[in-house]
């Protein structure tokens, strides 16, 4: 059954809320997806403080009216669109619906699931750019990387300490051995 002009008017809303909020987008195809499949993507985006949501394609193109993204129009995108919103970290969208298309293919070996695009800093990226965001470390494997490398010198300098340290104990004992 069609949707009503007011029904497409909440539905532009909160899309338009979507839009604002989120850190970054990913437009993704979603035709060979099954439901249990959507549904487990969806339990995983939601984990990662993300969300999919999908509309109309002529919706879509009305929510993101505003943010004036060059080369972007969802129209031109082929299939079924959806749109994961990003609102924490910029590239957990990408990153989850990457490691999906790994996880589950169809019988013939295709993606359940294909990149058509993404916005990120108020950018249009294709699919390929997608893709290359999806492989990108999170911020949190950055901060660990970060953390470890200020760590590292702090931890070879008590190594170091810790090492001349030992040699004297080791010293100790053989003269102790020695006069017994």
């Amino acid at each position: 059954m069609p949707k009503s002009r007011q029904q497409k008017q909440v539905i532009l809303d909160q899309l338009k809320d979507k839009v604002n909020k989120s850190k970054s987008i990913v437009f993704a195809q979603y035709d060979k997806l099954t439901v249990v499949n959507n549904e487990d993507l969806r339990k995983k985006l939601k984990a990662e403080n993300s969300e999919y949501t999908v509309a109309k394609k002529t919706l879509f193109d009305l929510a993101l009216k505003e943010k004036n993204i060059a080369g972007l129009e969802a129209k031109s995108f082929e299939g079924k669109v959806a749109m994961v919103f990003g609102y924490e970290d910029e590239i957990a969208p990408a990153k989850i619906v990457n490691q999906f298309q790994k996880d589950h293919k169809t019988a013939d070996g295709k993606n359940v699931i294909e990149f058509l695009g993404g916005v990120l800093e108020g950018k249009f990226l294709n699919a390929a750019e997608v893709t290359a965001l999806s492989k990108l470390p999170s911020k949190t494997e950055l901060y660990a990387k970060i953390v470890g490398s200020l760590n590292a010198p702090i931890s070879g300098f008590v190594n170091v300490l810790a090492g001349n340290l030992r040699s004297l104990v080791y010293v100790l004992k053989a003269i102790e051995g020695k006069k017994q």
